[in-house]
């Protein structure tokens, strides 16, 4: 009923609800797009898109299409790899840093195994030098970990702001201690705030150390103190500590993904390209 191509337009349109953004990821045209959405718009006799000079949404029906294309062209990908003789078995042992399972990483996973049911997924959540470490030892195939810019290393997924985090109202005068909530170490977090706060001269101190990205977000809702994320991981109900708490500023941090050159390429290269794909 509903054309496999059409359907792939429009996910692409659902996920950068921007017409040329889509247009430039898929290699076709605006026109194209536009007319792959209307024609599914036809097919289904639903407005799935709505469209003005200044935003594209989505609507209800557009939100319910968005997974129902996910479902059918994961099956459609299966089935075109299975009988092609093309599908992918064996294991793939990934390590993702804890607080990036915030992005849109489950959803890619959990595509991923629709559409390689034979690959066998070994999954270790951890700090992304933990997780650097492991794939050195070669107990890891791929993993997509937080750096410093200008490291080098791995294929960059996203370049994003590093952030002080607390609850809406906090705030901090410049001869306060600051209170941190902090992985334990090694983490990357931890070492840049403690770097910056010492190099700016203010005192600080670990209210709470916490090994999960769970934790540690429950930590600040106590309001145990404040936290250090990457400027799209801030959850909606938490603030970017404001100007008037004189914290330094923290810098960048690169997300990439680093391969173990020994791996199975096959099912490597197909979850970097998914992740690459989607953010």
């Amino acid at each position: 009923m509903f054309d496999p191509v059409q359907l792939r337009t429009f996910l692409t349109v659902s996920e950068t609800l921007n017409f040329t953004a889509a247009a430039a990821r898929l290699g076709i045209s605006q026109p194209t797009v536009s007319q792959h959405v209307a024609r599914l718009e036809r097919a289904a006799h639903r407005r799935l898109v709505q469209r003005d000079t200044h935003e594209v949404t989505l609507t209800d029906n557009g939100q319910a299409m968005a997974g129902f294309a996910r479902t059918i062209l994961a099956a459609h990908d299966q089935a075109s790899a299975y009988f092609t003789g093309s599908a992918m078995s064996g294991r793939l042992r990934f390590g993702a840093a804890d607080d990036l399972a915030l992005t849109q990483l489950p959803r890619i996973l959990r595509d991923f195994g629709q559409l390689h049911p034979r690959v066998t997924m070994e999954l270790t959540i951890a700090q992304s030098l933990v997780l650097h470490r492991r794939l050195l030892a070669g107990h890891l195939d791929l993993v997509f970990i937080k750096q410093n810019p200008g490291d080098g290393v791995g294929r960059l997924v996203r370049r994003d702001r590093l952030t002080w985090v607390g609850l809406p109202g906090a705030a901090l005068g410049e001869a306060d201690i600051v209170p941190l909530i902090t992985y334990p170490n090694p983490s990357l977090s931890r070492d840049t705030a403690t770097s910056v706060l010492e190099r700016a001269g203010r005192t600080w101190r670990v209210t709470c150390t916490t090994r999960e990205i769970n934790g540690m977000l429950a930590a600040v809702r106590a309001g145990l103190g404040i936290t250090v994320l990457a400027q799209s991981l801030v959850p909606s109900d938490l603030v970017v500590m404001p100007a008037s708490s004189a914290l330094p500023e923290l810098g960048d941090v690169d997300m990439v993904l680093v391969d173990n050159p020994n791996a199975p390429r096959d099912p490597v290269e197909a979850l970097a390209e998914a992740i690459l794909g989607r953010h």
